[in-house]
């Protein structure tokens, strides 16, 4: 949680510190992107909770520019990656870490759906938890353009971005303290990205 309090120190310490917060925020969601290590939607929810309680009007439009534009680079990066990989003879480890981060099951899913439903299904993976990279590797799989999935991909980030952003202002306004809705935003992220896989098991299980 540490992570989230400099986060928060950094977008609501004033003018001079937002030079600092905003590009943190774009460069954790755009590692994020590349590297699944930062749990982003909870960065941008926490982000949107801090510029919720600040006084700048345009504290939550920052916030979402930055983050969509982040996830929308650091997702198009990785597909021209993963693209360079399917061209060269002995692939990448680009190419191999998106593999083994898209189960077979989940694959071929995302194949069927997209090739049934086109771009729609790229929108909306990245708003179902582990959804993002199995489409992302059947997009590769069939050789989608780069500009072509970029289409798609820029509506994913931005409905992405304000999906969290919706989260982070529902939980920064049930409380005066900043850090409370943090806290709350932050569960509320978990549980969004916890309950389908929750749900699965118990599916399966049946």
């Amino acid at each position: 949680m540490t992570w989230l309090a400099d986060a928060s120190r950094t977008v609501t310490s004033g003018s001079a510190q937002q030079a600092v917060g905003y590009p943190s925020l774009f460069l954790l969601v755009l590692i994020g992107a590349l590297v699944p290590v930062v749990p982003t939607g909870a960065l941008v929810s926490s982000a949107a909770v801090v510029a919720f309680h600040r006084t700048a009007p345009l504290s939550l439009a920052l916030v979402f520019v930055t983050a969509s534009l982040a996830a929308f680079l650091g997702d198009a990066a990785l597909y021209w990656l993963g693209r360079r990989g399917l061209r060269s003879r002995n692939g990448s480890r680009w190419l191999e870490a998106i593999r083994d981060r898209a189960p077979e099951e989940r694959l071929a899913q995302a194949r069927g759906k997209l090739a049934e439903h086109g771009i729609a299904v790229l929108v909306l993976s990245r708003l179902v938890p582990a959804g993002r990279i199995p489409v992302m590797l059947a997009c590769l799989l069939a050789e989608w353009p780069l500009r072509r999935f970029a289409r798609g991909n820029l509506l994913a980030c931005l409905a992405w971005a304000a999906t969290y952003q919706v989260i982070g202002v529902l939980g920064g306004s049930l409380f005066e303290e900043p850090w409370e809705g943090v806290v709350v935003a932050v569960v509320l992220t978990i549980l969004v990205g916890a309950v389908p896989g929750m749900w699965r098991r118990v599916r399966a299980a049946g």
